[in-house]
């Protein structure tokens, strides 16, 4: 994969300054070019064909060098995902070819100010308006949604929760970009809008009441598989940079390796990101082999490589010390973006309740 290879270079150098202006649109254009945004969508939707395990490498790599990079790749994936599980042959044709090769890019909008964690407490309504449906509601935290050309809405018709496509030059649509949030800064995140929007029967995606349940539930099984995987590799650099660090930073007469204390730490890093790892390989296993429980240990991988990530970087800085709270430094990157991904895609309180359910039920093997 070679343009995945020259993404990577460029992103070793460059996140720094994608984190404070954005992920430039020259970048994203080669991440399409690339194939990034259709890995696991198949060859005859353009895609790469990638199984889970393939999906997973790119996502660490990627994650490893730019969590916005690799939030790109994750939420184009979400929608891409769900609309090739959920759409009508006619919305699959029409729709997933063109988000696999990029030529549209995607947004999740789901998110609302009273329904984070709950989705099933979104207000955007649908209201039948003739033969089509208008939308009415105001979502945030919408990843890419600063330049995205379509969006998977989530809201409430009569029928039940309900989602579809909505492409952002419609009337009605207002995008609001954010800046200066905790983390994920290059990720051209947005607030959007909804204003009485118009929108053909044909773009929803699967009848109305399957929104949340089917649609977005897949959706957001995709992204918590690569967020995992986008994580491991988050903690995988961090550590490779505390290395480097402890192994050369003389403090007085010792390197800093020298003292127990700082080896421990590197020590306790190396199992927790090997063993989130694991767990992520596992979902790959289950995921390729289409194990029922593979959706449980999607969630497992995800709480504990988001949480190793965290800690992992927290640490990183606390090893780099000045050096890893400077403008630019890739721990201090990490760090607040690690926090972030405690948060999206299932809290770690939801999954913990999650993951205690599934143990509770017997799922334990």
């Amino acid at each position: 994969m070679i343009g995945i290879d020259t993404l990577v270079a460029s992103a070793e150098t460059d996140a720094g300054s994608w984190d404070e202006t954005g992920l430039p649109v020259e970048v994203v254009e080669a991440a399409a070019k690339a194939g990034v945004l259709g890995l696991d969508r198949t060859t005859d939707c353009r895609g790469l064909g990638l199984n889970a395990a393939e999906l997973g490498s790119v996502a660490e790599r990627l994650g490893a060098v730019c969590t916005s990079l690799r939030s790109l790749l994750t939420v184009q994936g979400m929608v891409n995902a769900a609309v090739d599980r959920w759409g009508t042959a006619e919305q699959r044709a029409r729709w997933v070819p063109a988000l696999a090769t990029g030529e549209l890019l995607a947004g999740f909008a789901a998110t609302e100010s009273g329904a984070g964690s709950d989705l099933s407490s979104v207000t955007t309504s649908f209201e039948e308006h003739g033969p089509d449906h208008r939308i009415t509601g105001r979502k945030l935290w919408v990843t890419f949604g600063e330049v995205a050309d379509v969006l998977l809405v989530l809201g409430r018709s009569p029928a039940g929760l309900t989602t579809a496509l909505v492409e952002t030059d419609a009337l009605g649509v207002t995008v609001e970009p954010v800046s200066g949030q905790l983390g994920m800064r290059g990720a051209r995140i947005a607030h959007i809008a909804l204003d009485g929007v118009v929108v053909p029967a044909d773009h929803l995606i699967a009848p109305p009441g399957f929104g949340l349940s089917h649609v977005v539930g897949t959706a957001l099984d995709h992204g918590r598989y690569t967020v995992a995987w986008g994580c491991a590799g988050m903690a995988r650099g961090c550590l490779a940079d505390a290395v480097a660090h402890a192994s050369t930073r003389v403090q007085g007469s010792a390197v800093l390796s020298e003292h127990d204390s700082v080896r421990a730490i590197l020590g306790r890093s190396w199992v927790d990101a090997a063993g989130a790892r694991a767990l992520c390989e596992r979902a790959a296993e289950q995921r390729d082999a289409h194990e029922p429980s593979a959706l449980f240990t999607t969630i497992a991988a995800k709480y504990a490589a988001a949480r190793v990530a965290a800690s992992v970087s927290g640490q990183a800085v606390q090893v780099l010390g000045a050096a890893g709270c400077v403008p630019g430094s890739r721990v201090g990157r990490f760090f607040r973006d690690a926090k972030v991904m405690q948060i999206i895609e299932g809290s770690t309180e939801v999954a913990e309740l999650q993951i205690g359910d599934y143990v509770l039920g017997g799922g334990v093997r």
